[in-house]
């Protein structure tokens, strides 16, 4: 595949150069597995490649919203096999990574529903505005902030924190 296709869109390669870890740890948060993640990202990249031109207007949006369609599809089909043991949270480089902290939050990530899972994502480590959440995942903004709040307030618990 060609670095360029239809004047000057991104290549399905450059577009997994740029966005590709960020989906996966998007994915990652919503499945809790890292097998997952990665084949939900593979088939979006796969689908991706199969198009003959990949003339987007905003890549990361169409990125994300595939990406999060096919976690949901993923969850969906989901049979009574256990959730992977994988981490959620990466320790933190060029920073004093505190283990017991990390996998206490880890812990309190993974007891949250996929979708709470998935807000607090977006908001906490990708830094979206409940607004673009809420235009993400095509839910009101109402739905949204009830899910972060809900969240929030489960987190706190499970971390010994006030209710």
């Amino acid at each position: 595949m060609s670095a360029r296709q239809d004047g000057g869109a991104a290549s399905a390669a450059e577009l997994y150069e740029r966005h590709g870890l960020a989906l996966h740890r998007y994915a990652l948060m919503l499945l809790a597995s890292r097998q997952d993640a990665e084949d939900a990202v593979q088939q979006v990249f796969a689908s991706l490649l199969k198009q003959k031109a990949l003339r987007l207007e905003s890549p990361e949006a169409y990125l994300r919203t595939a990406v999060r369609s096919e976690c949901l599809g993923m969850l969906r089909q989901r049979t009574n096999r256990a959730d992977g043991q994988d981490a959620l949270l990466e320790p933190l480089s060029g920073a004093v990574d505190r283990p017991d902290e990390r996998l206490a939050i880890e812990a309190a990530m993974r007891a949250l529903p996929p979708e709470q899972r998935e807000v607090v994502h977006l908001k906490v480590f990708e830094g979206m505005t409940l607004q673009e959440i809420a235009t993400l995942t095509s839910e009101s903004i109402n739905t949204v902030a009830s899910r972060y709040r809900y969240a929030m307030e489960k987190l706190r618990t499970a971390l010994g924190g006030r209710p």
